[in-house]
């Protein structure tokens, strides 16, 4: 399935995800809709051939053709792929291993790929789990920074991941604290990921590309425009099992990843500051509006995202069987993986944890009962020990 015009193998799903997240900008619901309907590849050919009965996918479809079709000019995915390559990155598709399930919570926003390189590339799936987002003001306070530097070196201590869009104040902060303590640390790009920007943070990007990450969801060469920073929210939101806010001024990016967060149901906090600095004022506005919860320290943000997935250690501890999860639903596996391994917890903890709707999680945790997995006892669910070796 080459399609007509096109100097590559449109049936590479690789290849076709590639040159999708070339044709259409981020958050594109018209090239959502045509990649489910057709698959990525088809709808690739599909585009190239002419894009034959457009209307049928609907009037955003048909509209939408007109300003892909431009960007077929010239278009071989194969060139930013060898960029990846000498980045020694990956490319994320969910056709293959490594792509975080978390995405799918973004529905029809969700990326068609993401472009990661670093030796925590292979491990961005895991993000769901561990990560945590720390965003902020780009004109931080030293108070701001203070507080940055003590949650995060507390989350690192505590194993999880800080998540970032590597822009200057709290963003580099977080960063550049996770880094010190070697916790793992992921820049989400707006960009391509060979295109780390801000330019005077290039040095400490480089430092997360040789120990963490640096995932974008535009292809290299890709310019950071605003319009993709405003989309690049929703990926750290979705990516991290709990974003905070340190501090953000009335209107701001951070804000937006904290609300893009809480429409992903996912855990939100909010550093308070002075009632006198305007750069904290849209932390109180979060915590005033209930969207996020006031947080003051490393506890109170690792107690926001939940527990931790359980270690081989905890996992012996509670005579977890090797194969405890093996054929279940990914929802199901999600809210089994989001359990603590020694004490009980309730569904909305578990929502909060799984990124999951709390319906979802309910429903999740009643099919996992019937399985002889869980167990309820008064408001809590606990996992159920498996049973031990044959005699």
């Amino acid at each position: 399935m080459s399609g007509a015009g096109l100097g590559f193998d449109a049936g590479d799903v690789r290849l076709a995800r590639a040159a999708w997240s070339r044709l259409a900008e981020p958050e594109d619901r018209a090239a959502a809709a045509v990649i489910q309907a057709l698959g990525p590849s088809e709808a690739l050919a599909w585009l190239a051939g002419g894009a034959p009965g457009a209307e049928r996918h609907g009037p955003a479809v048909a509209r939408a053709v007109a300003r892909w079709r431009p960007r077929l000019d010239g278009l071989d995915p194969r060139r930013e792929l060898a960029v990846l390559d000498r980045l020694g990155g990956r490319l994320l598709i969910p056709e293959a291993p490594g792509w975080p399930e978390a995405r799918g919570d973004l529905g029809d926003l969700a990326p068609v790929c993401l472009w990661a390189a670093g030796p925590a590339a292979g491990a961005v799936d895991g993000l769901g789990a561990a990560g945590v987002a720390i965003v902020g003001s780009r004109a931080c306070t030293a108070y701001g920074e203070t507080a940055t530097s003590d949650i995060v070196a507390g989350l690192g201590e505590r194993g999880h991941a800080i998540v970032s869009g590597g822009a200057f104040g709290i963003d580099a902060a977080a960063h550049r604290t996770a880094l010190a303590v070697g916790a793992t640390t992921v820049a989400v790009m707006a960009g391509g990921i060979d295109r780390l920007y801000p330019a005077g943070n290039e040095p400490l990007l480089r430092e997360v590309l040789r120990t963490g990450a640096v995932v974008a969801e535009s292809p290299p060469g890709s310019a950071p425009r605003r319009e993709r920073f405003l989309s690049r929210n929703r990926l750290i939101a979705a990516l991290s099992r709990a974003t905070v806010v340190v501090e953000a001024g009335w209107r701001s990016g951070a804000q937006s990843t904290a609300r893009r967060a809480a429409e992903l149901m996912r855990g939100v906090g909010a550093v308070p500051g002075p009632v006198t600095s305007a750069a904290s004022a849209g932390c109180h506005r979060l915590i005033r509006e209930g969207v996020a919860t006031l947080v003051t320290d490393a506890a109170e943000a690792a107690e926001l995202a939940g527990p931790l997935q359980p270690t081989l250690a905890d996992a012996a501890a509670v005579g977890q069987a090797a194969g405890w999860l093996d054929g279940l639903a990914p929802r199901e596996r999600r809210v089994a993986d989001a359990m603590p391994a020694r004490c009980g917890a309730t569904a909305d903890s578990l929502a909060r944890a799984a990124g999951l709707a709390p319906r979802e999680v309910i429903g999740a945790l009643g099919r996992l009962e019937r399985a002889g997995l869980v167990h309820r006892e008064g408001g809590a669910w606990y996992k159920n020990r498996p049973p031990g070796p044959p005699r």
